[in-house]
């Protein structure tokens, strides 16, 4: 028996969850260990979010070709818009740590770094069910998503004040600091979807 195609938006979604996925987990397992890979760091942190632009072109490219979508238009447009977010502040931070020649990754950047690697893990399995038609099953994942984006705003709120009160110099603050506030703007992100989902699950259920 022939297997029914997928349908293209549901794959796409799904291989973006996926790379995102890919991506944390590279990034949680290689930010304490820079020293000697920070170029190569940088470079495949690229080349994940140079793979999630395709996914996006490729549903923006089907979206105006395509007459009957299985979600309205502007959803799958503002999921995978949302989802490409995440990607983006994922590499911006990576990139954040060659520009500034940072390659020691303190506590927080590592709590920062396993909040938003359980965050794409969440974001993979809600995006999975979504392809299954399981919209309400979805909501365990996107309560789970505001939690760890509540973690991250704890994270910031330790990490800023222990900054302030142990950093002298100047410029090592200002790095750290952007830092600090792009992984947790990223952690921001990995909520948007959560409520993108949400609100996907409430036009549909």
């Amino acid at each position: 028996m022939k297997l029914k195609k997928k349908d293209i938006f549901f794959e796409t979604l799904e291989n973006m969850a996926d790379t995102i996925v890919q991506a944390a987990d590279y990034f949680a397992q290689n930010i304490t260990s820079l020293r000697d890979n920070v170029d190569n760091f940088a470079a495949v942190m690229k080349k994940y979010e140079n793979q999630c632009d395709t996914y996006t072109h490729t549903v923006i490219k089907e979206l105006n070709k395509t007459f009957i979508t299985p979600l309205e238009r502007d959803d799958i447009m503002d999921l995978i818009t949302s989802m490409d977010d995440v990607m983006d502040g994922l590499e911006a931070s990576a990139s954040r740590f060659y520009m500034y020649n940072l390659l020691d990754a303190d506590e927080y950047i590592v709590q920062f770094a396993e909040i938003l690697r359980q965050s794409a893990y969440e974001i993979q399995k809600a995006v999975h069910l979504l392809s299954q038609k399981k919209l309400l099953a979805i909501r365990e994942y996107t309560i789970r998503l505001n939690d760890l984006e509540n973690q991250g705003d704890e994270v910031l709120r330790i990490c800023t004040k222990n900054l302030f009160e142990t950093v002298t110099d100047p410029i090592e603050l200002i790095k750290r600091k952007e830092l600090y506030e792009r992984l947790e703007t990223t952690t921001d992100k990995c909520e948007d979807v959560a409520n993108m989902l949400e609100s996907i699950i409430m036009r549909n259920s």
